[in-house]
């Protein structure tokens, strides 16, 4: 029996802490079984501590998740969505070095600033926790967040070649350099919990750090 039956609380006269009631069933199991990874673990977190924190029924969870790996798929997929950091090009897309500049360091920003926060740092460590039992789940984060991150990335690198406004290469080469620079090892040191999040002025450095390798002529 996990903790977590443990420590329920059996009144149904909820603070909104341990239960789940608004929003829709999905987004009730969704948040619900998230909450319970993070506190208790994958494998300490059973189907029944799901749908009695989101206050569902079994055959409500079963017939959008047929096992506890696809609701684990479902909740990275969703935060891994939220990782993508769009390039603001919508006004308009850079037309000096200055600006370019300017972009590729917010960017960065955006990036780390997204990535660093505690929940973020937690599904990485769902998916790699996961990983040998589930491939496809780390392969869904990996897709939905880096992948994807640079592959927008190479895309504008693409268009800014053409104004002569960033390094030539291969803009796929560029992008893993400036991803390179921006995070360096502070993944892997957050994830081991071996160092405190990074400082604005840090995460500043560095995006200036990662958009410098993309800005020098070569």
């Amino acid at each position: 029996m996990s903790d977590i039956k443990k420590t329920k609380p059996r009144s149904s006269n909820s603070t909104g802490q341990n239960t789940y009631p608004a929003g829709s069933i999905r987004e009730r199991i969704l948040k619900a079984a998230f909450g319970l990874f993070s506190e208790s673990g994958f494998s300490d977190t059973s189907m029944l501590d799901i749908v009695t924190r989101a206050r569902v029924s079994k055959r409500d969870l079963y017939a959008l998740f047929r096992t506890k790996h696809a609701l684990l798929a479902g909740c990275i997929h969703e935060r891994a969505e939220g990782m993508r950091r769009p390039l603001d090009t919508a006004t308009s897309e850079p037309q000096t070095r200055e600006t370019m500049a300017k972009l590729l360091v917010e960017f960065g920003v955006s990036i780390l600033k997204t990535v660093c926060q505690p929940e973020a740092l937690t599904v990485f460590r769902l998916a790699i926790a996961e990983s040998d039992r589930a491939p496809e789940i780390a392969r869904t984060l990996d897709n939905s967040g880096r992948k994807a991150n640079q592959k927008m990335l190479a895309e504008l690198l693409t268009k800014a070649q053409e104004r002569r406004l960033v390094a030539t290469g291969d803009p796929a080469v560029l992008a893993a350099r400036y991803f390179a620079a921006l995070w360096g090892d502070l993944l892997l040191s957050l994830l081991m919990r071996v160092r405190e999040a990074p400082t604005e002025r840090e995460i500043a450095t560095r995006a200036r750090a990662a958009a410098e390798t993309l800005m020098a002529r070569r």
